[in-house]
């Protein structure tokens, strides 16, 4: 199961209802999301980062790609195999 988490301080995307719709996510503090293997980050319209979700396996971390993937989310880092930006595998944000 993945674990997700919405930041302090940041307003939730439009979209986000489509995100919680669409995987299989279980709510849990920001620092236990941050502690799995695999993180992704979620962009809101103002370009902050508002939700984390963490995968301890590649092969969730994978699927929750592809399902952002199919609500026509953009990865920022797709083109950055092996790298992290702000701490996250992949950042998705609508374009």
């Amino acid at each position: 199961m993945l674990k997700t988490t919405l930041i302090d301080g940041f307003t939730p995307a439009k979209f986000d209802k489509e995100i919680a719709g669409n995987l299989l996510l279980e709510t849990a503090t920001e620092d236990e999301v941050r502690a799995q293997k695999f993180l992704i980050g979620v962009r809101n319209e103002d370009g902050d980062i508002y939700r984390l979700i963490g995968a301890t396996k590649h092969n969730s971390f994978t699927n929750a790609v592809e399902e952002l993937e199919d609500l026509e989310l953009t990865d920022e880092l797709a083109d950055m195999e092996g790298t992290t930006h702000e701490g996250c595998d992949a950042i998705f944000r609508q374009e």
